[in-house]
């Protein structure tokens, strides 16, 4: 017989992590700037590619080349012992990947550090690989579910440290984050983040065109500062990642792709 009653069930430890992020990422002033992209250029490269990286790859690559050439786009705001700023010396860029834990759909993080410094295919194996893999045998995940099962009050503790120590921000949470729902094809139009910027992806349309949106810390940077790199975001796109994705072109897949589309050419 079924309950008429509805019922209580614990916190899994996916779970407890995210509200603790979310405890101290609601303690971060973001905002949200928005860039219409035409992407046509760099969509066809990929679809001529062989093997075709996902695009999480491409842009996870593009923003640290972005953050690589802007330092005020690798500094983070640190509140303890006073407020000050702190200048990482290289990118780590943390993703969100959603696994399945138990019965449900979890999300974990991969960080990987300088992306821009590595080949496409390499960061697309990586992504795949970790998603792929046993839980158990990633050693993020044993960590973060290590972090997950000690008492709130410690695990809050450590990461408030984490995020007032700037070589340990750097080490294990990350200078920028990416996260998009693309490949479900919805976009998230305030996402919040621990990191002083988050660049998040909506669906490509068939034309190549898509709105890409940056979460920032406005106690580290300024709208005119994101919105100049997301410029520089969709130069970086149409040029060295489509370039870079050229070469992974088989002999005889010319040019004449670059402006003819399908649906097939777009997916994840």
């Amino acid at each position: 017989m079924s309950s008429t009653t509805g019922f209580y069930m614990p916190l899994s430890l996916p779970r407890r992590l995210i509200t603790d992020f979310l405890h101290f990422s609601g303690r971060v002033p973001t905002i949200p700037v928005v860039r219409q992209m035409d992407l046509s250029a760099v969509a066809a490269a990929r679809a001529a590619a062989s093997p075709r990286p996902g695009w999480t790859a491409l842009f996870l690559k593009a923003w640290g080349l972005v953050c690589a050439r802007r330092p005020a786009l690798r500094r983070s705001f640190i509140r303890w012992p006073w407020d000050r700023l702190y200048q990482h010396r290289r990118n780590v860029a943390s993703i969100a990947v959603e696994r399945p834990y138990g019965e449900e759909e979890a999300l974990f993080f991969y960080h990987i550090s300088q992306p821009e410094a590595r080949p496409l295919i390499d960061i697309d194996r990586r992504l795949k690989h970790f998603k792929d893999r046993e839980l158990g045998s990633a050693a993020a995940i044993r960590r973060q579910l290590r972090l997950a099962r000690l008492p709130r009050p410690v695990r809050r503790l450590l990461l408030g440290a984490a995020l007032n120590v700037g070589r340990w921000r750097e080490r294990f949470l990350g200078t920028y984050g990416v996260s998009s729902y693309g490949h479900l094809g919805a976009s998230s139009l305030h996402p919040l983040s621990l990191l002083t910027t988050t660049l998040n992806f909506g669906p490509i349309g068939e034309d190549g065109g898509v709105d890409v949106r940056v979460v920032y810390d406005h106690r580290v940077l300024d709208g005119a500062a994101v919105a100049r790199a997301l410029t520089d975001l969709e130069d970086v796109l149409n040029g060295p990642i489509a370039e870079e994705l050229w070469q992974l072109a088989p002999a005889g897949r010319g040019a004449g792709r670059r402006s003819r589309l399908t649906p097939d050419d777009l997916r994840p």
